[in-house]
């Protein structure tokens, strides 16, 4: 069972793309090490204040999937640099 999410998410008090990678890289890096989980920033690349990232997740069991697509909403939305704004996540 696959599981893909977008998820758009606004950071209000960046002021650098600089500061936006750096954040970005270490939710990113916590999600692939606590979760096993794929993730890539997907759009907005030159903007210093909004980013969308790619999550996917890949396992035999359809409820485990969820659970940790779950868990991953819960990391992002504690994330107090970032605010999840609209997330799309498709079953595959």
């Amino acid at each position: 069972m696959i599981i893909y999410a977008e998820v758009e998410c606004m950071m209000y008090d960046g002021h650098s793309l600089k500061q936006k990678r750096s954040v970005l890289k270490r939710l990113m890096a916590k999600l692939r090490n606590s979760f096993n989980v794929a993730v890539t920033e997907l759009d907005y690349h030159d903007l210093w204040q909004r980013t969308k990232i790619g999550i996917v997740t890949i396992s035999n069991d359809y409820v485990h999937s969820v659970k940790v697509m779950q868990e991953v909403m819960k990391v992002i939305d504690a994330y107090s640099e970032l605010e999840r704004t609209e997330t799309t996540i498709e079953r595959m």
